[in-house]
Parts: structure tokens; C-alpha cells; sequence
């Protein structure tokens, strides 16, 4: 077996190293928004698994004496992976709603 030189052995190391902080730099992230309002989740402005939102965006809406207000919007841009909320579903404050894949 033919011996290699440490410049060889390097030169791989380096690659190696420089592949795989380029793979964790360009991951996705997943983030779950949570509630901010609790109610009954309404039909009419549920976010939908595969729809791209960006930040601020409301994602789930409930029902209250006033009418329809946002209980839970977009942390990041991205897509919408799951959806933990169903309509007719009591929500509560702080609940998680959604998984969102957020690229850097």
C-alpha cells in the first residue's frame, strides 16, 4: 500500500471540515410559533401545511367576542411543514400551532 503525504492527508481534512460547515451554515430551521390568544380556532384564516409565509404573517386566527382576531403569526419566512390546530379546536395561550422550515 502506497503511503500518503501529509499534504495529501491535509488537503482531505480540509475539505472535509470546509463541507461540513457549509452544510450546517445553509440548513433549514424548524420553528413553532405558539399562540398568543386563546379561543376557538377558526376555519377562515388557518394556515395550511405546504404554504410559504413570511414573517408577521397570521397563521391561525380565533374566535372572540370581538370577532376574529390573530392568535399566532409567522416567526420566520419559510414553509409550513405541519399544522397542530384544527378548526373548532380550543387553543390556548402559548400553544404551539405550526412547524415552519426557515432557510438561513
Amino acid at each position: 500500500m502506497k503511503k500518503m503525504s501529509w499534504k495529501v492527508i491535509s488537503l482531505i481534512a480540509i475539505v472535509v471540515v470546509a463541507l461540513g460547515a457549509y452544510s450546517i451554515a445553509f440548513a433549514d430551521t424548524i420553528v413553532k410559533p405558539t399562540a398568543t390568544l386563546s379561543g376557538v380556532v377558526a376555519a377562515d384564516g388557518l394556515v395550511k401545511v405546504g404554504a410559504s409565509v413570511s414573517e408577521g404573517q397570521v397563521l391561525v386566527q380565533v374566535k372572540t367576542v370581538a370577532g376574529l382576531m390573530p392568535a399566532a403569526r409567522a416567526n420566520g419566512t419559510g414553509k409550513v411543514t405541519e399544522v397542530y390546530v384544527q378548526a373548532g379546536q380550543n387553543l390556548t395561550s402559548g400553544q404551539a400551532v405550526a412547524a415552519i422550515s426557515v432557510g438561513r
